[in-house]
């Protein structure tokens, strides 16, 4: 354990070639923050060099597979020396009742230092966590640049988890679907961790990871009340019910959309035909996801090409020298809050550039309305100057 609470973390790997496993990867996440290490979980589709960079760059000193393993990610670990091991969720019946055991095996240890620190772990029982823990180590996306490690504390989670349930009213009546991915904040955060602190249910897909074709079905089956997805994902959704409609669709409280823009056309379109608001909102892992959101009805109108109101922290829009703009007026949208990340792992640059003025720098551009609603436009990298008037790039695009 270092002095920042940051604690080695374990990576977490799961193929999505079983129906179990989204189950298995969900215990095992909440089983490794629960004893005090943190989770890394990382795509299983990754090049044996991209588990090397990510393994490598976390610092991980566990890596945990299904059964079958996944040879590129166990490559990479062995050849950084950590140690390996499995996991998987056994069903068994008996007496015409179900029961499950979750089991967990470590490949033998190297040496007999690391036999000892697997059995010096404390019994759970004797576990406190404390809100400094870090919990979850994710990277950025690295469009433009290097990934960068952030590390996201118990207390970044919980403050997230609050600000997702009381945006959405979410609470014991609720139930989803996931389907969207668990490594990262998208999927972990708004899908899973807010539904079960809300004490609402959550259901894994039946076919593994989303299929357009069982979504309705799960959605039926489990009682949902609203899913949260990407654009892409509601396009498919969309374009399913067009071409194929469903004989009933559920009784939804409100479709979520999040991690790109959704377009206006889209929006209305998925609202004429699933009869619910469509919220668009707005994060980033930084924040352990939710930023911004478009309120349910009962709180306020929901608007399209707009991300919402902040939710659970301060927002700003910044010029240049962290002098705060007036509304209607483009700048870096800037947040700090209780769910923000303390800093990026390992590199000074990043956090010398991201935290300035007491705020935190998303690289976005954009504006608040007249009634407090975001609006974004652009990412910093993507202006053109040019005799002193700024374009931004993603509009030229769209333009041409």
């Amino acid at each position: 354990r270092e002095d920042n609470g940051f604690i080695h973390p374990v990576t977490v790997i799961r193929t999505g070639l079983e129906p179990l496993e989204p189950l298995d990867y969900v215990i095992l996440f909440l089983a490794v923050i629960r004893v005090r290490a943190t989770a890394a979980p990382l795509n299983a589709a990754y090049t044996s060099e991209e588990f090397e960079f990510y393994l490598s760059d976390s610092e991980s000193k566990l890596l945990l597979t299904p059964l079958e393993g996944n040879e590129p990610a166990q490559a990479a670990a062995t050849k950084l020396k950590i140690q390996l091991g499995s996991a998987s969720l056994i069903k068994t019946t008996e007496e015409e009742e179900t029961k499950f055991a979750f089991s967990i095996s470590l490949n033998k240890p190297e040496s007999e230092s690391d036999l000892n620190s697997v059995n010096s772990v404390n019994s759970v029982s004797e576990l406190i966590n404390e809100p400094s823990d870090v919990a979850l180590f994710l990277h950025t996306s690295g469009t433009t640049s290097r990934p960068k490690g952030v590390p996201l504390s118990q207390h970044n989670l919980v403050s997230s988890v609050r600000n997702i349930e009381s945006v959405y009213r979410l609470n014991e009546s609720d139930s989803t679907v996931i389907v969207l991915p668990l490594f990262h904040v998208h999927g972990l955060i708004a899908g899973l961790l807010s539904s079960l602190g809300a004490g609402g249910a959550v259901a894994l897909p039946s076919a593994g990871r989303f299929s357009a074709s069982t979504f309705w079905k799960d959605m039926i089956q489990y009682n949902a009340t609203w899913y949260t997805a990407v654009p892409t994902i509601h396009q498919i959704i969309l374009d399913r019910h067009l071409n194929s409609p469903e004989p009933v669709y559920p009784r939804l409280r409100f479709i979520r959309s999040c991690s790109a823009s959704l377009a206006p056309v889209i929006l209305g379109r998925l609202e004429e035909a699933f009869g619910a608001p469509v919220l668009e909102a707005y994060a980033m892992t930084e924040a352990t996801h939710l930023m911004s959101s478009n309120p349910l009805p009962q709180d306020g109108p929901h608007k399209a090409g707009s991300v919402g109101k902040p939710v659970g922290q301060e927002m700003a829009i910044l010029d240049e020298s962290g002098r705060v703009l007036e509304n209607e007026v483009n700048g870096e949208v800037c947040i700090r809050g209780e769910n923000v990340t303390k800093g990026y792992k390992n590199n000074v640059e990043a956090n010398t550039a991201a935290f300035l003025f007491g705020w935190f720098h998303t690289g976005d551009i954009g504006y608040f309305d007249s009634d407090g609603y975001l609006h974004l436009v652009g990412r910093i990298k993507e202006l053109i100057n040019r005799g002193g008037i700024v374009f931004i790039y993603f509009w030229l695009i769209t333009i041409n």
